[in-house]
C-alpha cells in the first residue's frame, strides 16, 4: 500500500488515483498527524510525503520514521516545492529514497514510485549449506549429492541441516534428540542411530562424512579436519 501524505485535497486525490490506475494500492492522508497516528498500527509499502504539511511537517515525519525500528526501512519519496534546495538536501540526508519537485507530472510520480519499490525490494537470499559433495538448499528444502537429488525424510533433513550448520562439532545422541525431535520427545537414543544409518546410506559416497565419535555421538567431518 502506497501512502500519499498531502494537505491539498485535489493533489492528494489525483496522486491516489494515478497510483491506483496503474495497479498499485494507495490511500491518502491530509495531515502529518493523521499519517503518524495511522502508521502506529499499519506499515505502508512506500510513503509519498509532502514537506509542507499542517501540524507535523514532512521533514519531522521523515526524521521520526528513520528513528523508529519498525519504520526506518519503509521507502520514502519527498515532495518539495520548486527552488527549495535546502529541503531536498535535508530530506536526502535524513534518509529519503528520492524526491519530487512540485509541480510534477503524475506519470513521473508513478515511475519514481515503481523505481524506488524495485530498488528497495528485499532480495531473496538463496540459503545453501555445503560440505564435500553434499549440497542443501534451505529455500527449496532439497539435498543433492554430487549434483544428484537425494530424497530425505523430514528428520533426516533436519539432522543433516544441523550437521552442515556446525561442521566438525560433535553432538551427543541426547543433543540430537533434543534439537531434531524437540526437547519434549521421550524417545530412545536408538532412534538417532537408526536415522543416522539411513542418512548415511542415502548420502552414498558422502555418507562417511558423518562420523561416529566414540563415547559421544556423531559429527560431520569438516574439510578442515583433513
Amino acid at each position: 500500500m502506497i501512502w500519499c501524505v498531502e494537505d491539498d485535497p485535489s493533489i492528494r486525490d489525483i496522486e491516489v488515483y494515478a497510483l491506483q490506475s496503474t495497479g498499485l494500492d494507495a490511500k491518502g492522508f491530509e495531515s502529518g498527524d493523521a499519517f503518524w497516528e495511522a502508521v502506529q498500527t499499519e506499515i505502508p509499502e512506500l510513503v509519498l510525503l509532502d514537506v509542507m504539511l499542517p501540524g507535523i511537517d514532512g521533514v519531522e515525519l521523515l526524521s521520526r520514521m528513520k528513528k523508529d525500528a519498525k519504520l526506518r526501512e519503509v521507502p520514502v519519496i519527498m515532495a518539495t516545492a520548486k527552488g527549495t534546495e535546502f529541503d531536498k538536501i535535508q530530506s536526502l540526508d535524513l534518509g529519503a529514497d528520492d524526491y519530487l519537485v512540485k509541480p510534477f507530472g503524475m506519470m513521473e510520480m508513478v515511475s519514481r514510485v515503481k523505481a524506488v519499490l524495485r530498488r528497495c525490494k528485499p532480495k531473496q537470499e538463496t540459503h545453501i549449506l555445503q560440505m564435500g559433495g553434499v549440497t542443501m538448499n534451505l529455500n527449496e528444502h532439497t539435498v543433492a549429492v554430487d549434483g544428484s537429488r537425494v530424497m530425505l525424510t523430514y528428520k533426516e533433513f533436519e539432522l543433516l541441516r544441523l550437521f552442515l550448520s556446525h561442521p566438525g562439532m560433535a553432538f551427543t545422541r541426547e543433543q540430537l534428540l533434543s534439537d531434531v525431535w524437540e526437547s519434549d520427545y521421550m524417545g530412545e537414543t536408538r532412534t538417532v542411530d537408526m536415522h543416522i544409518r539411513t542418512l548415511r546410506q542415502k548420502l552414498g559416497d558422502c555418507g562417511h562424512l558423518i562420523e561416529t565419535v566414540r563415547n559421544v555421538g556423531y559429527r560431520l567431518e569438516s574439510i578442515h579436519d583433513r
